[in-house]
Protein backbone atom coordinates (compact mmCIF):
# COMPACT_ATOMS: atom_id res chain seq x y z
CA UNK A 1 0.00 0.00 0.00
CA UNK A 2 1.50 3.28 -0.67
CA UNK A 3 1.48 6.40 1.22
CA UNK A 4 1.41 10.31 1.38
CA UNK A 5 4.48 11.91 2.44
CA UNK A 6 4.96 14.40 4.57
CA UNK A 7 8.02 16.74 5.80
CA UNK A 8 7.14 18.74 9.35
CA UNK A 9 9.00 21.88 10.19
CA UNK A 10 9.70 21.57 13.58
CA UNK A 11 11.98 24.95 13.59
CA UNK A 12 14.41 26.39 11.27
CA UNK A 13 17.06 23.42 11.33
CA UNK A 14 14.47 20.45 12.46
CA UNK A 15 12.34 18.66 9.56
CA UNK A 16 10.54 15.74 10.61
CA UNK A 17 9.30 13.05 7.63
CA UNK A 18 6.24 11.54 8.38
CA UNK A 19 3.88 9.09 6.08
CA UNK A 20 0.28 8.68 6.14
CA UNK A 21 -1.66 5.30 4.86
CA UNK A 22 -5.15 3.86 4.66
CA UNK A 23 -8.35 5.62 4.91
CA UNK A 24 -8.13 9.27 5.66
CA UNK A 25 -11.24 9.58 7.67
CA UNK A 26 -10.67 6.57 9.51
CA UNK A 27 -9.62 6.75 13.45
CA UNK A 28 -5.88 8.48 12.69
CA UNK A 29 -3.41 5.68 14.44
CA UNK A 30 0.06 7.21 15.28
CA UNK A 31 2.88 4.44 15.62
CA UNK A 32 5.71 5.57 17.46
CA UNK A 33 9.41 3.68 16.93
CA UNK A 34 12.41 3.18 19.52
CA UNK A 35 15.65 4.77 19.64
CA UNK A 36 17.34 5.39 16.38
CA UNK A 37 14.86 3.93 14.31
CA UNK A 38 13.37 4.97 11.59
CA UNK A 39 9.69 4.76 11.00
CA UNK A 40 10.34 2.49 8.10
CA UNK A 41 11.43 -0.07 11.21
CA UNK A 42 7.64 -0.95 11.22
CA UNK A 43 7.08 -3.60 8.76
CA UNK A 44 5.43 -2.73 5.69
CA UNK A 45 3.04 -5.77 5.83
CA UNK A 46 2.56 -4.99 9.66
CA UNK A 47 1.46 -1.60 8.74
CA UNK A 48 -0.83 -2.23 5.71
CA UNK A 49 -2.77 -4.81 7.98
CA UNK A 50 -3.60 -2.11 10.61
CA UNK A 51 -4.34 0.54 7.71
CA UNK A 52 -7.62 -1.42 6.91
CA UNK A 53 -8.94 -0.32 10.07
CA UNK A 54 -6.71 3.02 10.63
CA UNK A 55 -5.50 6.14 9.17
CA UNK A 56 -2.16 5.11 9.97
CA UNK A 57 1.04 7.62 10.66
CA UNK A 58 4.63 7.14 11.35
CA UNK A 59 7.70 9.22 11.46
CA UNK A 60 11.09 9.05 11.79
CA UNK A 61 12.29 10.36 14.84
CA UNK A 62 14.90 13.09 14.60
CA UNK A 63 18.35 12.00 13.89
CA UNK A 64 16.88 9.16 11.94
CA UNK A 65 15.32 8.37 8.39
CA UNK A 66 14.58 11.40 6.18
CA UNK A 67 14.27 13.54 9.26
CA UNK A 68 16.95 16.54 10.16
CA UNK A 69 20.13 15.53 11.91
CA UNK A 70 20.29 17.93 14.66
CA UNK A 71 21.67 16.44 17.82
CA UNK A 72 25.68 17.17 17.24
CA UNK A 73 24.64 20.91 16.99
CA UNK A 74 21.80 20.89 19.01
CA UNK A 75 21.33 18.52 21.74
CA UNK A 76 18.04 17.60 23.14
CA UNK A 77 16.24 15.01 25.51
CA UNK A 78 14.82 12.16 25.27
CA UNK A 79 11.14 13.71 26.69
CA UNK A 80 11.79 16.67 23.59
CA UNK A 81 10.91 13.43 21.29
CA UNK A 82 7.32 12.43 22.82
CA UNK A 83 7.15 16.69 22.21
CA UNK A 84 7.75 15.79 18.53
CA UNK A 85 5.19 12.87 18.23
CA UNK A 86 2.26 15.70 19.13
CA UNK A 87 3.84 18.27 16.47
CA UNK A 88 3.39 15.50 13.62
CA UNK A 89 -0.67 15.14 15.03
CA UNK A 90 -0.94 19.22 14.74
CA UNK A 91 0.80 18.98 11.50
CA UNK A 92 -1.74 16.39 10.14
CA UNK A 93 -4.70 17.98 11.54
CA UNK A 94 -4.91 15.00 14.05
CA UNK A 95 -7.34 15.84 17.22
CA UNK A 96 -6.86 12.61 18.60
CA UNK A 97 -5.17 9.16 17.65
CA UNK A 98 -4.57 5.68 18.64
CA UNK A 99 -1.17 5.69 19.69
CA UNK A 100 1.40 2.35 19.48
CA UNK A 101 4.67 2.52 21.06
CA UNK A 102 7.78 0.26 20.65
CA UNK A 103 10.78 0.12 23.05
CA UNK A 104 11.82 3.58 23.25
CA UNK A 105 8.51 4.97 21.57
CA UNK A 106 6.77 3.13 24.39
CA UNK A 107 8.97 5.43 26.98
CA UNK A 108 7.26 8.27 24.62
CA UNK A 109 3.93 7.10 24.77
CA UNK A 110 4.13 7.58 28.55
CA UNK A 111 5.00 10.55 28.17
CA UNK A 112 1.83 11.42 25.91
CA UNK A 113 -0.13 9.81 28.73
CA UNK A 114 0.76 12.30 31.43
CA UNK A 115 1.41 15.52 29.68
CA UNK A 116 -1.23 15.29 25.81
CA UNK A 117 -3.88 12.86 27.26
CA UNK A 118 -6.37 14.86 25.43
CA UNK A 119 -4.80 13.85 22.23
CA UNK A 120 -5.05 10.13 22.88
CA UNK A 121 -8.35 8.07 22.07
CA UNK A 122 -6.07 4.37 23.19
CA UNK A 123 -2.32 3.82 24.14
CA UNK A 124 -0.87 0.68 23.00
CA UNK A 125 3.12 0.04 24.42
CA UNK A 126 5.24 -2.82 23.40
CA UNK A 127 8.33 -4.12 24.26
CA UNK A 128 9.26 -1.40 26.90
CA UNK A 129 10.00 -0.13 30.20
CA UNK A 130 7.61 2.21 32.61
CA UNK A 131 9.13 5.52 32.81
CA UNK A 132 12.03 5.55 35.99
CA UNK A 133 12.44 1.57 34.97
CA UNK A 134 15.41 0.07 33.10
CA UNK A 135 16.58 2.20 30.25
CA UNK A 136 13.74 4.86 30.91
CA UNK A 137 15.26 5.25 34.52
CA UNK A 138 17.94 8.17 34.43
CA UNK A 139 19.35 6.67 37.78
CA UNK A 140 19.35 3.40 37.74
CA UNK A 141 15.85 1.88 38.51
CA UNK A 142 14.80 -1.05 40.76
CA UNK A 143 17.01 -3.76 40.78
CA UNK A 144 14.14 -6.55 41.02
CA UNK A 145 13.48 -5.76 37.43
CA UNK A 146 15.98 -7.41 34.74
CA UNK A 147 18.24 -5.05 32.71
CA UNK A 148 19.29 -5.76 28.92
CA UNK A 149 21.13 -9.08 28.17
CA UNK A 150 24.72 -8.68 28.54
CA UNK A 151 25.42 -10.27 25.10
CA UNK A 152 23.23 -7.20 23.78
CA UNK A 153 25.00 -4.57 25.76
CA UNK A 154 28.28 -6.16 24.64
CA UNK A 155 26.97 -5.93 20.72
CA UNK A 156 25.69 -2.19 21.78
CA UNK A 157 29.56 -1.03 22.01
CA UNK A 158 30.17 -0.91 18.56
CA UNK A 159 26.97 0.81 17.64
CA UNK A 160 28.14 3.51 15.41
CA UNK A 161 31.26 2.67 14.18
CA UNK A 162 32.23 3.43 11.10
CA UNK A 163 31.88 0.47 8.62
CA UNK A 164 31.43 -0.61 4.77
CA UNK A 165 27.82 -1.40 3.70
CA UNK A 166 28.34 -4.60 4.00
CA UNK A 167 29.39 -4.71 7.41
CA UNK A 168 27.22 -2.15 8.75
CA UNK A 169 24.12 -4.80 7.37
CA UNK A 170 25.98 -7.34 8.80
CA UNK A 171 26.01 -5.32 12.14
CA UNK A 172 22.12 -4.30 11.74
CA UNK A 173 21.34 -8.10 11.32
CA UNK A 174 23.10 -9.72 13.95
CA UNK A 175 21.46 -7.22 16.13
CA UNK A 176 18.05 -8.21 14.90
CA UNK A 177 19.04 -11.53 15.79
CA UNK A 178 19.42 -10.93 19.58
CA UNK A 179 16.97 -8.61 19.92
CA UNK A 180 14.23 -11.20 18.50
CA UNK A 181 14.92 -13.67 21.30
CA UNK A 182 16.11 -17.77 20.51
CA UNK A 183 11.96 -19.05 20.22
CA UNK A 184 10.56 -18.05 16.72
CA UNK A 185 12.38 -18.88 13.60
CA UNK A 186 15.12 -16.12 12.14
CA UNK A 187 15.13 -15.09 8.75
CA UNK A 188 18.37 -13.09 8.48
CA UNK A 189 17.14 -12.48 4.52
CA UNK A 190 14.06 -10.27 5.56
CA UNK A 191 15.55 -8.23 7.97
CA UNK A 192 18.47 -8.06 5.74
CA UNK A 193 15.85 -6.11 2.88
CA UNK A 194 14.56 -4.42 6.30
CA UNK A 195 17.64 -2.52 6.88
CA UNK A 196 18.49 -2.21 2.59
CA UNK A 197 15.23 -0.40 3.01
CA UNK A 198 16.13 2.13 5.72
CA UNK A 199 19.43 2.52 4.66
CA UNK A 200 17.82 3.92 1.06
CA UNK A 201 15.60 5.86 2.99
CA UNK A 202 18.02 7.10 5.16
CA UNK A 203 20.63 7.89 1.96
CA UNK A 204 23.34 7.19 4.91
CA UNK A 205 24.89 3.91 5.50
CA UNK A 206 26.20 4.58 9.18
CA UNK A 207 23.43 4.10 11.93
CA UNK A 208 22.22 6.84 14.67
CA UNK A 209 23.54 7.14 17.70
CA UNK A 210 21.91 10.66 18.93
CA UNK A 211 19.50 8.92 21.25
CA UNK A 212 21.96 7.09 23.19
CA UNK A 213 23.58 10.22 24.03
CA UNK A 214 20.27 12.54 24.32
CA UNK A 215 19.44 13.68 27.92
CA UNK A 216 17.50 10.99 29.98
CA UNK A 217 16.60 13.53 32.71
CA UNK A 218 12.55 13.99 33.27
CA UNK A 219 11.32 10.48 32.91
CA UNK A 220 11.21 9.32 36.47
CA UNK A 221 7.74 9.85 36.51
CA UNK A 222 6.44 6.25 37.11
CA UNK A 223 4.17 7.26 40.11
CA UNK A 224 1.85 9.51 38.10
CA UNK A 225 0.97 7.24 35.90
CA UNK A 226 -1.47 5.67 38.04
CA UNK A 227 -3.86 8.62 37.65
CA UNK A 228 -3.97 7.82 33.83
CA UNK A 229 -7.71 7.32 32.21
CA UNK A 230 -6.63 6.75 28.48
CA UNK A 231 -7.57 2.70 27.74
CA UNK A 232 -4.01 1.45 27.43
CA UNK A 233 -3.22 -1.89 26.44
CA UNK A 234 0.44 -3.60 27.79
CA UNK A 235 1.70 -5.98 25.00
CA UNK A 236 4.30 -8.69 26.91
CA UNK A 237 6.90 -9.54 24.52
CA UNK A 238 8.31 -12.76 26.76
CA UNK A 239 11.52 -13.46 24.52
CA UNK A 240 12.57 -9.66 24.90
CA UNK A 241 16.03 -9.12 25.83
CA UNK A 242 15.91 -5.51 26.72
CA UNK A 243 12.74 -5.39 28.85
CA UNK A 244 12.30 -9.16 29.43
CA UNK A 245 9.09 -10.06 32.03
CA UNK A 246 8.10 -8.94 34.26
CA UNK A 247 8.14 -5.65 32.92
CA UNK A 248 5.38 -5.60 31.19
CA UNK A 249 3.32 -6.63 34.51
CA UNK A 250 5.24 -3.83 36.04
CA UNK A 251 3.94 -1.45 34.08
CA UNK A 252 0.25 -2.67 33.94
CA UNK A 253 0.68 -2.31 37.63
CA UNK A 254 1.82 0.99 37.48
CA UNK A 255 -0.57 2.85 34.75
CA UNK A 256 -3.90 3.34 35.27
CA UNK A 257 -6.61 1.94 33.36
CA UNK A 258 -4.04 -0.36 31.45
CA UNK A 259 -4.34 -4.57 30.41
CA UNK A 260 -1.90 -6.78 29.51
CA UNK A 261 -1.85 -8.69 26.27
CA UNK A 262 1.20 -11.49 25.93
CA UNK A 263 2.66 -12.37 22.22
CA UNK A 264 3.70 -16.12 22.94
CA UNK A 265 7.63 -15.90 21.28
CA UNK A 266 7.92 -12.13 20.53
CA UNK A 267 10.89 -10.57 21.29
CA UNK A 268 12.41 -6.88 20.84
CA UNK A 269 11.43 -7.20 16.74
CA UNK A 270 8.62 -7.82 14.59
CA UNK A 271 9.08 -10.68 12.36
CA UNK A 272 6.19 -12.04 10.38
CA UNK A 273 5.38 -14.36 12.76
CA UNK A 274 4.18 -12.06 15.32
CA UNK A 275 2.11 -9.52 12.92
CA UNK A 276 -0.94 -10.78 13.05
CA UNK A 277 -1.47 -11.40 16.84
CA UNK A 278 -0.33 -7.97 17.35
CA UNK A 279 -2.44 -6.72 14.96
CA UNK A 280 -5.34 -8.30 16.36
CA UNK A 281 -4.76 -7.13 19.84
CA UNK A 282 -4.18 -3.86 18.74
CA UNK A 283 -7.34 -3.75 16.21
CA UNK A 284 -9.16 -4.83 19.38
CA UNK A 285 -8.28 -2.49 21.64
CA UNK A 286 -8.84 0.56 18.95
CA UNK A 287 -12.45 -0.82 18.21
CA UNK A 288 -13.36 -1.68 21.44
CA UNK A 289 -12.46 2.53 21.84
CA UNK A 290 -14.01 3.68 18.65
CA UNK A 291 -17.15 1.67 20.00
CA UNK A 292 -17.62 3.69 23.24
CA UNK A 293 -17.42 7.06 21.37
CA UNK A 294 -20.06 6.34 18.69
Amino acid sequence: MSGVEHLIRLDDRTVLWAEELGNPSAPALLLVMGANASGLTWPDALVDRLAQRHRVIRYDHRDTGRSSRVFAERPYAIRDLADDAVAVLDALDVDRAHVVGMSMGGVLVQLLLLDHPDRLLSATVLATAGLGVGLAAPGGGPAELPGPSPVLLEHWASMGEDREREGELAWRVEHWRLLAGDVLPFDPGGFRALEEAVMAHSGEVRGPVAHALADQSGLDRGPELAGNRVPTLVVEAPEDPINPPPHAANLVATIGAARLVTIPGMGHALPPQVHGPLAAAIEAHTAAVDDLGR
